[in-house]
């Protein structure tokens, strides 16, 4: 698979071309311009030309392979069989059979979770919008699980009832978000204005505030995630007797919304490199921003579910035992080869300089008891939230 940048020229204009249509369509009705979340929809996810929605490769451990970054099921399997503990805890606990999860990205994290889980996973449910990663799902559960593909059902929406254990690791931070600029005595909210000329910032008079009272500063841009929140809310509704976990970066409330931080965490992914213009590049490289989890942790339990635990990756993975998956030190050869390459892998996992600490986990249950769950039995941070 080529890179982005090596593409034909063609490809590239061709795809941007036809996203700043679909986009100028869509601001047509709103004097040329889009609210921010309207617009990192269009851009990820329209069909066909949004950046999850098109062939581009996304997900890999290094640039050449074409891929623009790398989640923890890429890395090692060993972060899907430190996982399946908790999800097997929580399967026996809620007396259900039956796994969801959202987002599944390269189909990795599935593929290790079906060999793991054995039996204890009578059926596998992705709920995934994107065709061509469901096709690149498909196969690589194949190439990795074998006749296990065949408990795995696709959904491109939500089910109207869930009984089992729900997982979403880096699928709250790709809902599309709303901006709001500070500008030293009002908010407003950052959209973006479509013209003859291109793209470019506006901004527009606002109702909607950060969720915290703060001493912000003159200029400062940050996020709010009404997408994500509204998600928890229906997939409370929807969770009729299990659990939840969700893997992902960011932070609780205040530290997300600190003063000092002024430039929000909005970020573009590309190769392997971040940047923070989301107005280039249409369709050929991936948004983000961080998830605010006190917001995600009220949406559940204002909707009826039991928040069982906050920590970060890192302890949570090592509270299902990652550590001790790491095979024994051989002497020398390619077993040691590959041993030294997975611990590299854990390091990074849980290492606080790396994954393991800006990563966070938050579960929650309904219908069953889990005040005793794995993955936060040491290291709890509930109480920040």
């Amino acid at each position: 698979m080529q890179r982005h940048d090596d593409e034909p020229a063609s490809v590239a204009a061709d795809l941007q071309t036809r996203l700043l249509a679909r986009l100028r369509e869509a601001a047509r009705a709103q004097d040329g311009w889009l609210p921010f979340d309207r617009y990192m929809a269009t851009v990820l996810y329209e069909p066909g030309l949004g950046y999850y929605a098109n062939q581009s490769r996304k997900f890999g451990a290094l640039p050449s392979s074409g891929s623009d970054f790398v989640t923890a099921p890429e890395l090692t399997p060993l972060f899907a069989r430190a996982l399946s503990r908790q999800l097997r805890q929580a399967l026996v606990l809620s007396a259900t059979t039956e796994v969801w999860e959202f987002g599944a990205g390269s189909g990795a994290l599935a593929a290790e979770l079906l060999l793991s889980l054995g039996s204890a996973c009578s059926a596998y449910h992705i709920v995934e919008l994107s065709a061509v990663l469901r096709e690149r799902q498909r196969r690589q559960i194949e190439a990795v699980a074998g006749g296990a593909v065949a408990r795995v059902q696709w959904h491109d929406t939500l089910p109207g009832d869930i009984r089992g254990v729900v997982v979403g690791n880096e699928v709250l931070d790709a809902m599309p978000v709303q901006l709001l600029h500070f500008d030293g005595s009002r908010w407003w909210e950052r959209g973006v204005a479509v013209g003859d000329a291109g793209l470019a910032w506006a901004d527009r008079p606002t109702a909607l505030r950060p969720p915290v009272e703060a001493e912000f500063v003159p200029g400062t841009v940050t996020e709010v995630h009404l997408q994500a929140e509204a998600f928890i809310r229906t997939l409370a509704a929807t969770l009729t007797r299990g659990a939840a976990f969700f893997l992902d970066y960011g932070f609780p409330e205040g530290e997300y919304y600190h003063p000092q931080r002024v430039g929000g965490t909005l970020m573009c992914h590309r190769g392997h490199q971040a940047d923070t213009d989301p107005l280039s590049g249409l369709g050929q490289k991936d948004i983000t921003a961080h998830v605010n989890f006190t917001g995600i942790a009220l949406a559940g339990q204002d909707s009826g579910l039991d928040v069982v635990g906050y920590t970060t990756q890192g302890r949570f993975l090592m509270n299902c035992g990652l550590l001790d998956l790491l095979p024994p030190a051989q002497a020398g050869g390619p077993a040691e080869t590959e041993r030294l390459r997975s611990v590299s892998a854990v390091q990074k996992l849980v290492n606080e300089h790396e994954m393991g600490e800006l990563f966070k986990v938050v579960g929650f249950a309904r219908g069953a008891d889990l005040s005793d769950a794995l993955g936060f039995a040491v290291g709890d941070r509930s109480h920040t939230l």
